[in-house]
């Protein structure tokens, strides 16, 4: 069975998609899979299961880096085509069944999986390998908790203060903490100039941190993010991958829509404001200690 999967050029939805394909892979294990990405999610599916290949989507003017991929993939009947960006492509190849987004209302995760017709959803997922662990094991301590930050977005008014990161930081880590006592800062971004110039304040900020900005492939970010004892990210990519693993996962929301786009995972929470000035960091230390004592939550900011 051949699987032609077309998902987003932007880093988060093609994570929230990943539970469609983790879906396809356990009801089709024999299944051989093509994934149509954009070249910052291309890392997503690298160490994806039934893998065929990627074809990596770089945008060209006139739409017109469609073209080349309607070529090859129209010499082939594809088994099925599943195509969360609702593309005209999923309509121009042969195909013995086709799902295609449609935007209904709820949340992200609920629409998609909508396309398969499954209610509940089935949850995002993040795919690493053991040769990742061992490379990021080399670089993190063993004998400490772990306290993922991602101070960075793609927009600045996603960005909440620097100084507020740290302090949630010394919070979590303090001594009369219940939840992380003693814990190191890593401090996690994309590459790329901008993304290190909005890391830069709360590196300055947190000089024992363990940078690791730009320095990572996308499963090595993965192989972090499962040893974070907590996460605590603005609305980005990177918030969607760390509640994929698992990794109790707080993202913070000001002008971004967090009833459809807000963090999924079976330990993941939304504090949201009105403005990324409006959230606290009293709000966010809260919710990242229901999360650790296992009873979730969601704090808002009035």
């Amino acid at each position: 069975m051949r699987i032609l999967f077309v998902t987003s050029n932007r880093l988060g939805d093609a994570v929230l998609s990943t539970g469609l394909l983790d879906h396809i892979i356990r009801t089709h294990p024999n299944a051989r899979i093509t994934v149509v990405c954009g070249p910052v999610a291309e890392g997503v599916f690298a160490c994806m299961p039934n893998r065929e290949r990627t074809i990596v989507l770089r945008k060209k003017k006139w739409g017109l880096h469609w073209l080349p991929l309607w070529a090859g993939a129209a010499t082939r009947v594809w088994d099925m085509v599943v195509d969360i960006r609702g593309s005209a492509l999923s309509w121009l190849v042969p195909t013995r069944a086709r799902a295609v987004f449609h935007r209904t209302g709820g949340t992200k995760i609920a629409q998609l999986g909508a396309m398969l017709g499954l209610s509940p959803p089935p949850p995002p997922v993040a795919w690493t390998s053991d040769a990742d662990r061992q490379r990021v094991a080399k670089l993190l301590p063993i004998d400490k908790p772990i306290i993922a930050l991602a101070p960075t977005a793609n927009w600045g008014p996603k960005v909440w203060p620097a100084d507020r990161f740290a302090e949630v930081f010394h919070r979590l880590a303090g001594p009369d903490s219940v939840t992380r006592s003693g814990a190191v800062a890593l401090v996690l971004g994309g590459p790329g100039a901008a993304e290190h110039a909005m890391a830069a304040p709360l590196l300055t900020a947190l000089p024992g941190a363990i940078d690791l900005v730009g320095r990572l492939t996308l499963p090595e970010v993965v192989a972090c993010l499962e040893r974070a004892g907590v996460f605590v990210g603005n609305d980005s990519g990177l918030m969607h991958l760390a509640a994929a693993t698992g990794a109790p996962t707080v993202g913070l929301f000001g002008p971004t829509d967090a009833a459809t786009y807000g963090p999924t995972g079976h330990c993941a929470s939304a504090v949201v404001g009105t403005t990324m000035e409006a959230i606290t960091v009293e709000q966010v230390v809260a919710t990242a200690e229901h999360l650790l004592r296992g009873t979730g939550g969601q704090v808002a900011a009035m």
